[in-house]
């Protein structure tokens, strides 16, 4: 089997959320956006562990608020960066050795499902580097700096990325490696190992599989995950819940 790590940015400003909490550190159904996201990995057999990436300055914050939790969950803190691929780099070199892939998943992604970790995971394993995405389902217009269209884009063969973003080892650490010649038109990580002449394969995610960046997200994120059946328990509830069953 397969061993992977998994890497989880949660280093941005969230200059758009609009709160005093950051969002992957707010209330989302009783948890923290990054704890319900966490959880999607950390109960896998095939991964090894998770780094987190948390900014300098919320770490004392976070080790405070969630230590028994990273403890439980066997999480490491990397440092964030100026920039997420900073981030990203220093989260790289706390991944153990025993890991073959590398998956990349914004910590406030959570609405994401074992179905999709499982495809994702299963054809970066295949072919080395994938990603989940969507086919662009609506019209796409080009539009200049005074809100005018300029153009309408034709959409075949148009997707729009999602994470994970999953990676050999060996070609992520490689692309890494590279960053610096590629400037700074590099707006994610599959992108960056396309730049270094891998082919990356994308697998069909879903819309559900939200990125929380405003408030408004928030609250669909959990109107989504509060419209999911809820795990059937193994056995009765309390001592006489076979007995309640006997009456109905």
């Amino acid at each position: 089997m397969a061993k992977f790590a998994v890497i989880l940015p949660a280093a941005g400003k969230s200059s758009r959320f609009r709160d005093k909490e950051k969002k992957p550190f707010v209330n989302l159904d009783g948890r923290a956006v990054w704890l319900r996201t966490a959880e999607h990995f950390v109960t896998r057999q095939d991964v090894i562990h998770c780094v987190i990436v948390v900014a300098k300055e919320d770490q004392e914050m976070f080790r405070r608020r969630y230590g028994a939790n990273l403890a439980f969950m066997n999480v490491r803190i990397a440092d964030g960066g100026a920039e997420r691929f900073e981030s990203v780099a220093n989260a790289l070199a706390l991944v153990s050795a025993g890991a073959d892939f590398i998956a990349i998943h914004d910590a406030v992604r959570p609405c994401v499902t074992e179905a999709l970790i499982n495809a994702v995971f299963s054809r970066a394993t295949q072919k080395g580097a994938a990603l989940l995405a969507v086919p662009v389902g609506d019209t796409v217009k080009q539009v200049d700096g005074q809100n005018q269209v300029k153009a309408t884009m034709p959409r075949s063969g148009l997707w729009l990325a999602q994470t994970p973003q999953v990676f050999r080892r060996d070609w992520l650490t490689e692309a890494y490696g590279n960053r610096a010649q590629l400037g700074k038109h590099i707006t994610d990580d599959a992108q960056l190992v396309e730049a270094a002449g891998h082919p990356v394969h994308v697998v069909e995610g879903a819309a559900s599989n939200i990125k929380i960046t405003t408030k408004s997200d928030l609250h669909l994120a959990d109107a989504i995950l509060k419209s999911r059946p809820k795990p059937k328990p193994s056995g009765p509830a309390h001592p006489f819940a076979e007995e309640e069953q006997m009456w109905k």
